[in-house]
């Protein structure tokens, strides 16, 4: 765990003006480097923020460093995708040790089942007349974790479509013709990864485009609660008020930690900001404060 033990070595005890527990860089499917993130954050006034990329812990160490020479708290974490009843469903780790070997090698494994999607997408796009290689999709993501969005962003800067959202609709979005679905983790088999690698596993944004639905939310959540969930992400930019209240209500009916943040991809969404989100992301400053102190008690034999 000494990975994570300098964690707070920036943290004053002035109030935190922004925090940011979502986000990601170009080692996934953002577009800054994870040592640019770290600078924008800084220049966002967010004084906190969590690297979560995509089922890749690769940027971590980057970020980490970056951080060092700036006046901002970075917390290592990794986004897990899963599948829960016919649901996607994302598992965000924080304070996670990013060198932790089983982590590693479920990333590792990850990355294959990818790649392997990857090749069948780019297949079905060259047999429509798409002019697109492998070895250009790996220049155009940067990093180890290659998803949908590179690719459209590959076909854009190609000149085939006006922009990534387009690609999308027309082509890789869910149910167009050159759609595949991705292999998952078991969520149970997420938080267990999440938790041997010493992090707090989050549900990130479990109202996303479910439109308020409490029954899910309880559906899901008390499964993931009896999986060893720790908190969940009731502040997210897309979120209503009745959302964020209805995950917060879960949170005290169950005991669980709250979470938020951005889910800052750079210009693939260029409407959302650090910290802010769409414009009107509020996360409240002692988010952070609650969860680390919580880390720092479950760990507190350890450090």
């Amino acid at each position: 765990m000494e990975s994570c033990t300098g964690l707070a070595k920036h943290q004053t005890e002035s109030l935190i003006p922004m925090i940011d527990l979502h986000t990601h860089s170009r080692a996934s499917d953002g577009t800054d480097t994870p040592a640019e993130l770290a600078v924008k954050a800084v220049s966002a006034g967010v004084s906190v923020v969590a690297l979560t990329d995509h089922d890749t812990v690769s940027g971590v160490a980057e970020f980490l460093s970056a951080a060092e020479k700036l006046p901002l708290t970075a917390v290592p974490g990794i986004e897990l995708s899963s599948m829960l009843y016919t649901k996607e469903v994302h598992i965000t780790g924080l304070l996670i040790d990013h060198t932790e070997p089983h982590l590693l090698a479920a990333a590792e494994q990850l990355r294959v089942w990818r790649t392997e999607r990857n090749l069948q997408i780019v297949e079905k796009l060259r047999q429509k007349g798409y002019d697109i290689t492998c070895e250009e999709l790996l220049a155009e993501a940067g990093g180890e974790s290659i998803g949908r969005p590179h690719i459209a962003s590959l076909l854009v800067r190609k000149g085939y479509f006006q922009d990534i959202q387009e690609v999308f609709r027309r082509l890789i979005g869910r149910g167009m013709s050159c759609y595949l679905a991705k292999k998952f983790l078991p969520p149970d088999e997420c938080i267990r990864l999440i938790h041997g690698a010493g992090g707090l596993a989050f549900w990130a944004h479990p109202l996303h485009a479910q439109h308020g639905a409490k029954s899910l939310l309880r559906k899901l959540g008390c499964r993931l609660l009896n999986e060893g969930l720790d908190g969940l992400e009731a502040y997210y930019p897309s979120f209503s008020e009745e959302q964020t209240a209805e995950t917060l209500a879960f949170c005290t009916k169950y005991q669980l930690l709250v979470s938020g943040g951005s889910d800052y991809h750079g210009m693939i969404h260029a409407n959302t900001e650090l910290g802010i989100g769409t414009g009107t992301l509020n996360i409240p400053e002692s988010l952070y404060e609650t969860i680390h102190q919580t880390w720092l008690k479950r760990h507190e034999k350890t450090l």
